[in-house]
């Protein structure tokens, strides 16, 4: 079954934006800012996004997901809009990627390659909770239970570990989608698989695997790719009895990429 999407009439006004085509890669400098989601770092280092990290507005993001992962205009628009929430300033027409940190607005607990904000700094790659997601990436082609199975445990370590624990419909919406999206973004959305050391290259480098064989998809992702995807994970999950968060199949809502 499709999942049903609010639509967003979008009427931001900014200027053109080109973003790069090519695929140099940067590290961020002493004054960028970063986000919480490691594909939207990549994007800035290779400067599909500004390499600043500040000032993003609704066609900088359409520009910088089209050109670098071929994601629509509409499913980039929709994910503009959630990512312009972030802004503390009220209706804001941009985002910088710090903003993106505030803790329960997108960002949330039970991140695949962040500790929870309980701990610390959630905006940064934390190599012991990635090494327990990718310890359930079981072979060399991470399919939809293996992606399925890593969510389920970063959701029940989350839950026994942190007291503050929380996952709201949205943070668990976007808990699922991020892991639709490395699959259907950086693999195969039809076969639903991704090579591993892709997906682990981008988390642990937040660079595009270029050097390892990854192309710009031919085919468009769309707001139904990331649906479908989305519900093959939720389908996938195998909890116990009174397991934490929340995991319902109702109310998915797009996510703003992996986290």
């Amino acid at each position: 079954m499709k999942l049903v999407y609010l639509s967003f009439a979008v009427g931001f006004g900014s200027t053109a934006y080109s973003a790069p085509s090519s695929s140099g890669w940067e590290a961020p400098g002493p004054n960028d800012v970063r986000a919480p989601c490691p594909m939207l770092n990549t994007l800035a280092n290779h400067g599909f996004l500004p390499h600043s990290g500040k000032g993003i507005t609704v066609n900088k993001t359409i520009d910088a997901l089209g050109s670098a992962l071929n994601i629509n205009a509409n499913l980039s628009t929709l994910l503009f809009s959630f990512a312009a929430t972030t802004n503390p300033q009220p209706n804001a027409t941009f985002f910088d990627l710090d903003h993106l940190s505030r803790h329960n607005i997108l960002e949330h607990d039970a991140s695949l390659s962040r500790q929870d904000s309980y701990f610390g700094p959630a905006d940064v790659f934390n190599e012991a909770v990635f090494n327990q997601t990718k310890s359930f990436w079981t072979g060399d082609i991470i399919d939809v239970q293996m992606a399925a199975n890593a969510r389920v445990v970063r959701l029940l370590t989350s839950n026994l570990t942190n007291p503050e624990y929380s996952l709201s419909d949205l943070g668990s919406a976007f808990s699922a989608g991020e892991s639709a999206a490395y699959i259907g973004i950086l693999g195969d959305k039809k076969t639903a698989t991704v090579p591993k050391t892709w997906v682990e290259y981008l988390f642990e480098n937040e660079r595009l695997p270029y050097e390892l064989g990854f192309k710009k998809p031919a085919d468009p992702f769309t707001q139904d790719d990331l649906s479908d995807l989305s519900l093959k994970i939720i389908d996938s999950q195998h909890f116990p009895p009174q397991s934490p968060g929340k995991v319902s199949k109702r109310d998915i809502h797009c996510p703003y990429g992996f986290h």
